[in-house]
């Protein structure tokens, strides 16, 4: 009897689990939605974009992955796609029980008039240590204060450099610390953890603006040729 109570037990336990998760799925839906059609975007709840095809080292971590929830079109006259990314690692232990560990984000990605080296910007001791960067060199700046608070990871040390001027320095210490960065060929990245829709628009900001204080050097070395 009591096995019949305890499997009972567990069966009410997952079916209510099951509802929350198809709650609060469909409830961040709408709340998306409505945030696309409140900024005039579009917005699919399956990853009609293709996200997981952009260029960035997050965007292939894990050993399994996935997209949804996108919102995308113009935001203050800029192009932009924002998304919900996930993705988990397997891991087995002792007992040969394997187990999933699921890691989840926001993201927003625009362009860029130039063609960029892969980089990537974490924030000190914040997955700056992951596997996925094997190839990319720390860069080191003259500002300490920056070195400390963020690491710099790139393939092209000269490009990071013209990148990383004193003013983009200083926008940069000035961000949000939940949000981090990659950029790779034309495409830029801004990204943290999940965030609530509500508190999405500093994240498209962030992006716009990591674009907007990109130097001129950049375009004139590295630019594509499209208007400035």
């Amino acid at each position: 009897m009591n096995g019949l109570l305890l499997i009972a037990g567990f069966v009410v336990l997952a079916s209510v689990a099951a509802y929350l998760s198809y709650y609060f799925k469909q409830r961040r839906r709408a709340a998306l939605a409505l945030m696309a059609r409140q900024l005039d975007m579009e917005y699919s709840p399956q990853d009609e974009v293709g996200c997981l095809n952009y260029p960035f080292t997050l965007l292939a971590r894990g050993d399994g992955r996935g997209t949804e929830n996108v919102v995308w079109g113009a935001w203050q006259g800029v192009p932009m796609t924002e998304f919900d990314y996930w993705y988990y690692e397997e891991s087995t232990d002792s007992n040969g029980h394997r187990s999933r560990t699921y890691y989840r984000f926001s993201c927003a990605v625009t362009q860029i008039a130039a063609q960029c080296a892969r980089l990537s910007l974490d924030r000190e001791g914040v997955l700056s240590r992951l596997a996925d960067h094997v190839g990319l060199h720390d860069i080191e700046f003259e500002s300490d204060d920056f070195n400390r608070r963020f690491n710099v990871k790139c393939t092209d040390r000269k490009f990071a450099n013209d990148l990383i001027d004193p003013r983009m320095m200083q926008w940069l210490l000035g961000v949000d610390g939940a949000f981090r960065f990659e950029v790779s060929g034309t495409w830029v990245l801004c990204y943290s953890s999940r965030l609530r829709p509500v508190d999405l628009v500093p994240l498209l900001g962030s992006a716009k603006q990591f674009v907007d204080h990109v130097p001129r050097v950049v375009f004139e070395l590295y630019g594509t040729g499209a208007a400035r």
